[in-house]
């Protein structure tokens, strides 16, 4: 790998170790390029937050984008950092999420949805289920989300742990690839899910992913420095590559980075 850009930080509350510690990890591993994506905060204007652990507070994220930022710069010479969100694409506030990033500098979201409809009332989508309109559920929305065409890639694609019918899972999933493939968006084979020994990477999954000629990148999904680069399980996830045929993307072009949520009207400073 030359480039990570899935990385966490102490403020999603399941995360460790300082901005300094991954940064330097990252120049010692030899990275040239490392992206912060933490949880993005949302604001829930009906109802209380689900659970603190899960990611940074509305009121972090200035914090959070300037330590970022302070880093790009101090490490300018060494390695190109960019600030970033994981995010999940909630119909009801993501245009508020979009205008709270933009106001803060947060220069691209990468796709993590964790659940399904606004959060609120929903289950986790990594549990096993076998109900099918949950997984149409899980890939109409994500498809819609890939329609805005403000998602740098989408990251753990498989995570929905779907456990029916194998083919309606791959019929589902099929629409998913290449939706992902018209809309130009690549699609993360997760390394926290190689280390961690999860349900995902999904190899049914990806083998539709190979078939419908998807573009995949590795994302470290890092939530401590020494998880910024893991080269035992980029082997297994480059293998997988390579057994099933699928297109890896190394690294992604800067201007594409920066100009992602330009397309939402306004831009990143």
């Amino acid at each position: 790998m030359i480039a990570n850009y899935h990385t966490h930080t102490w403020r999603c509350g399941h995360a460790e170790g300082s901005e300094q510690d991954y940064v330097q990890q990252a120049v010692n591993a030899g990275l040239k390029t490392l992206g912060f994506s933490d949880h993005t905060p949302y604001d829930f204007f009906d109802a209380e937050p689900r659970n603190p652990s899960i990611r940074m507070k509305p009121e972090e994220l200035p914090e959070y984008a300037a330590a970022i930022r302070k880093f790009a710069n101090e490490y300018r010479d060494q390695i190109q950092i960019f600030t970033g969100v994981e995010a999940e694409y909630y119909p009801k506030y993501f245009p508020r999420t979009l205008e709270m990033l933009k106001e803060n500098g947060i220069q691209y979201m990468i796709l993590g949805q964790h659940f399904l409809g606004n959060e609120i009332g929903e289950p986790y989508c990594g549990r096993p289920c076998s109900d099918r309109k949950m997984l149409e559920r899980y890939v109409a929305q994500t498809i819609e989300a890939l329609d805005t065409g403000l998602f740098l890639y989408f990251a753990h694609p498989d995570l929905i742990h779907f456990v029916g019918s194998s083919s309606v899972y791959e019929r589902e999933m099929r629409k998913l690839c290449q939706a992902a493939k018209r809309t130009g968006t690549p699609l993360e084979i997760n390394l926290l899910g190689i280390r961690e020994n999860r349900h995902y990477p999904n190899e049914q999954f990806w083998q539709i992913a190979a078939e419908e000629g998807s573009t995949v990148i590795l994302g470290s999904d890092a939530h401590s420095p020494q998880h910024v680069v893991d080269p035992e399980s980029e082997r297994y996830a480059l293998a997988l590559v390579e057994r099933l045929g699928l297109k890896c993307q190394l690294s992604i072009d800067e201007f594409c980075i920066k100009s992602k949520l330009c397309a939402a009207g306004g831009g990143t400073r």
